[in-house]
């Protein structure tokens, strides 16, 4: 339609709710509580600044509550007695907030008598009479009632900000198995206990959608009681007909009380800002000020005022906050369970923890849970405390059916985010007991995103607490003890194990608080949202579905590995001139520096020389063969040790499967590393390599399909540099390494093409003329002179890393395509050797962080496309470097390795545009040897 009208009604209570719990205590210059009203403001632009970099409103108001009170307590005076009353700071912040409305000159528009919700249907239904577009922010299921498309042109849809979602009538179906013209018959049958709706007992959203759908609407259902055949089902709806009745008068949203304002009032003629401006100096907003540009007015123009006074530290500042452990309370009633779950429905968020009996998640059982609503105010729940004596004498506690049972609904509740620290844990150890947990935000994934490379001694929560907020939690120890003294958490007393558990679930809570209101203003949310934390769920299934292994295979590869080991001793020995200890540092240093006489040795602080990797390599390449043996054997002792030796026993006895340990935060780059095993270490290109990966076994009538990314960091290098002759290369399908090749030297043949390789990928990580000369075995002259000619036939990667090195030095991190960072607080030491090694990593890490970001993207997506695919039986096991192991059902595999190579080829759109294309090479078999 020409110039169709676009109404914005925005629900500004959820607003005012949001901001509150999202920022710690704040006042304004003149003392009074002001953290809702900031990050109200701050929100409320937010969308205006979205909203007007897109397809903007033509009209636009704000909606509030005026009262609690509405004819709804006069239906049924219990209607929301639920909710617990706004708490004691934010009370005095309603007004401010309204005054906030009004500094961006928009209504702000409230009725005595009628909800918000009231309010924005009688505004949608007026507007959509009259042909109108009409966009609710707000994600309250109630509003998806007013979702409709009309022939007269009008559309009204809702906007969740939290998700950057628009939701139309497919969505509010895919959500509750009807449309929305049915919800609010829905939302009557299965009642609401936010709300203190009463419904009918036994009735949730599926009982809900099937009797709709099959009867057509609440009446109908009422109509046909008879007709049902269970006889619960028909027992409640029999005994609760009235009830039902009333809860539909209760959901039914009024659409046609007169309009406070007429629709042509609410035109949006842009937002003035001298209105904005006062209202912010008023404040003492100085950040949002800042955003207006120019700063504020002069002294003399608003005339002297204080700074604010407000907690919001510096990204690294701890903020010293106070931890009463006596508050938080032992959950042992189902009423306070209760009472707890219904606080966190109330206000949309909550923060969990579980304790169990091990730090292997399969392998763990569950010994309790913890949830926090507010700084300072969490609990724990007991359900297996009094150790593994049957006889031994239990605490006073909930069962633990009865606290999950009651406890699922909230963790799989769309409107309550789950808050946690490392949830990916969580997540696996309530798989077991089929618990899923969504939507949900990670503090350490928050952390990682924020902060990677930063001086924060990791992104753990006990590190974070000290470094961020000054706290210093509970330690471990001090709950369970050390050494053979200590004991499981099972066994550690209520009073200690709640203030430990309940610490960790408000530590997350005041973390992500802290975190959520840097995410946007340091241009994290982007990474964050659409690839970082959908992988939290995506891990947490692979490390549940584990991989087989052959057991009795990797027996023999030990036996085997100890008989070479043993061949390599004796050499080592004959070529040293006597036994030593080859695992000995000093031993081998004095062996090779002052008995073989070898040179140019390095000596640390304990005066031993360095014996490391580099050193054995530069001796092995000067002759000296007892290096190059040590080598061998210290490369075959570790992949004995790690993966043939400790596969044996990481089996898992009841899976019969290994499952790895996925961490997000473990590689600086985003990259994603792995423990118990640590895959990611497996020698790709090695025939030792090749034999342990012939280990990990498809299980019966299956197979394991590898699918790997081709030159991928090369790939990206071509198109982040800009260079034309490599672009070609990939554009048209030439081997690259022939390409480089002729580029150097003019001719390609296996030499030729050797050196071209190893220059391709050493130049990206920033190699010097020293080390590609010992990587080579060339003179170092040649080798400077071999880099010299790369950057002179492909200036294009010079410059990249020119400019890149610019960046990091004057920001102080370095990005990848899709915005993540990556912190190098080094890279201005005045100690050449650190400063060299910061410089060479963040040459590479937007290189290597996009093909971390790439492959991750493809991860995030993978499992929905098999799935609309009729591939639901093809799982995704595991990801090292950049590839993916499926186990896929014999005589799927070409099905799958379709979808799978789309998936990935196709990881970049919509969002990026590369200029060459990614390749991935796709092959099966019965073991993950056969199949890369």
């Amino acid at each position: 339609m020409a110039d169709q009208p676009h109404l914005y009604l925005v629900d500004g209570s959820s607003y005012i709710f949001r901001a509150y719990h999202q920022l710690p205590p704040i006042t304004n210059k003149h003392g009074t509580p002001a953290g809702a009203v900031y990050g109200y403001t701050a929100m409320l632009w937010k969308l205006a600044k979205d909203l007007n970099e897109s397809e903007g409103p033509t009209h636009m108001a704000v909606i509030l509550d005026k009262s609690s009170q509405s004819h709804r307590n006069e239906i049924f005076p219990e209607y929301k007695a639920n909710r617990p009353p706004p708490p004691e700071d934010l009370v005095p912040q309603f007004p401010l907030v309204r005054d906030a409305t009004r500094a961006f000159s928009l209504p702000c528009i409230e009725e005595e008598g009628l909800e918000a919700d009231d309010i924005i249907a009688c505004y949608a239904r007026a507007a959509a009479d009259q042909g109108w577009k009409v966009t609710i922010v707000s994600s309250d299921k109630d509003l998806m009632q007013l979702i409709e498309t009309r022939d007269n042109g009008a559309d009204v849809e809702m906007y969740d900000t939290m998700k950057d979602k628009r939701i139309r009538a497919a969505d509010v179906e895919a959500k509750f198995g009807v449309g929305p013209e049915l919800v609010g018959d829905l939302l009557a049958l299965m009642g609401d206990k936010v709300d203190n709706i009463p419904g009918v007992p036994g009735v949730g959203p599926k009982t809900a959608a099937t009797l709709l759908k099959e009867y057509g609407n609440l009446e109908n259902v009422l109509a046909h009681i008879e007709d049902i055949t269970k006889p619960a089902l028909k027992r409640n709806l029999t005994e609760h007909e009235a009830a039902a009745r009333m809860s539909r008068e209760l959901v039914e949203l009024v659409c046609d009380a007169p309009l406070p304002e007429p629709l042509d009032d609410l035109k949006l003629d842009g937002i003035p800002a001298e209105p904005l401006r006062d209202f912010l100096e008023g404040q003492g907003f100085k950040s949002l000020l800042a955003r207006m540009g120019g700063g504020s007015k002069t002294a003399e123009e608003r005339g002297k005022s204080d700074d604010v006074m407000t907690s919001m530290p510096a990204a690294l500042e701890p903020e010293q906050i106070e931890v009463d452990r006596s508050a938080y309370e032992t959950v042992t009633s189902m009423e306070r369970l209760n009472a707890w779950i219904e606080e966190a429905k109330a206000q949309g968020f909550v923060a969990i923890d579980t304790e169990s009996t091990s730090l292997d998640a399969m392998g763990a059982r569950l010994v309790g849970l913890s949830l926090a609503t507010a700084p300072g105010k969490a609990c724990y729940i007991p359900v297996a405390h009094g150790g593994d004596d049957l006889l031994a004498e239990r605490p006073d506690q909930l069962e633990l059916e009865a606290v999950l049972a009651a406890l699922k609904p909230l963790f799989s509740a769309d409107d309550v985010l789950k808050i946690g620290h490392n949830l990916k844990y969580d997540l696996v150890l309530l798989c077991e007991h089929d618990v899923t947990i969504a939507p949900y935000d990670d503090t350490l994934v928050m952390s990682f995103d924020l902060d990677a490379g930063k001086g924060l001694g990791g992104h753990g929560l006990d590190a974070l607490s000290k470094k961020l907020l000054g706290h210093e939690c509970i330690p471990f120890k001090d709950v369970c003890g050390t050494g053979k003294k200590q004991i499981p958490f099972n066994e550690v007393p209520l009073d200690k194990a709640t203030q430990y558990a309940a610490e960790d679930a408000d530590i997350a809570l005041r973390l992500w608080q802290r975190f959520a209101r840097r995410m946007a203003a340091e241009k994290v949310t982007r990474v964050y949202q659409i690839i970082d934390r959908p992988m939290v769920a995506v891990l947490a299934r692979m490390e549940e579905r584990g991989v087989k292994v052959d057991r009795d295979y990797l027996a023999q590869l030990s036996q085997e590995f100890a008989e070479d080991i043993a061949g390599l001793e004796e050499k080592i020995f004959d070529a040293a001139g006597g036994k030593f200890t080859i695992g000995s540092p000093q031993q081998l240093g004095n062996i090779l520096f002052d008995k073989l006489g070898a040179t140019g040795g390095r000596k640390g602080k304990s005066g031993n020389y360095s014996t490391d990797v580099n050193e054995l390599e530069r001796l092995a390449g000067e002759g000296f063969e007892v290096a190059r043996l040590v080598l061998d054997w210290r490369q075959l002792s570790k992949l004995k040790s790690t993966y043939t030796d400790a596969l044996q026993e990481q089996i898992n006895p009841t899976t019969g499967r290994v499952h790895t340990s996925y961490s997000l935060a473990g590689a600086q780059t985003g990259r994603l590393s792995s423990t118990d095993p640590n895959l990611q270490n497996i020698p790709i290109r090695t025939p030792i390599g090749a034999k342990i990966r012939d280990a990990f076994i498809a299980d019966e009538g299956m197979s394991l399909l590898s699918a790997d990314y081709s030159q991928i960091e090369l790939r990206l290098a071509a198109h982040m540099a800009d260079v034309e002759p490599l672009k070609d290369a990939f554009q048209n399908g030439e081997d690259i390494h022939d390409r480089t090749a002729k580029e150097l030297f003019g001719e390609v043949n296996k030499e030729t093409r050797g050196r071209a390789k190893t220059v391709n990928f050493s130049i990206l990580y920033g190699i010097s003329a020293f080390g590609l000369a010992n990587r080579l075995e060339i003179e170092r002259s040649e080798a400077q002179a071999m880099i010299d000619r790369y950057f002179e036939r492909f200036p294009g990667i010079k410059n990249y890393i020119g400019t890149t090195l610019a960046e990091v030095r004057e920001r102080g991190f370095s990005t990848t395509l899709f915005g993540r960072k990556t912190h190098f607080e080094n890279i201005t030491s005045k100690m050449q050797n650190v400063r060299a090694g910061a410089e060479r990593a963040a040459m590479n890490a937007p290189i290597q962080g996009t093909s971390a970001d790439l492959i991750k993207r493809a991860m995030v997506r993978m499992e929905d496309a098999l799935a609309d695919a009729g591939l639901d039986d093809v799982k995704m096991l595991l990801q090292v470097h950049d590839e993916l192991i499926f186990e896929v059902p014999q005589g799927q595999e070409e099905s799958a390795a379709k979808v799978i190579r789309e998936v990935m080829e196709g990881a970049a759109g919509p969002a990026l545009a590369l200029d060459v294309p990614l390749d991935v090479d796709v092959g099966w078999g019965q073991n993950w040897g056969a199949a890369h």
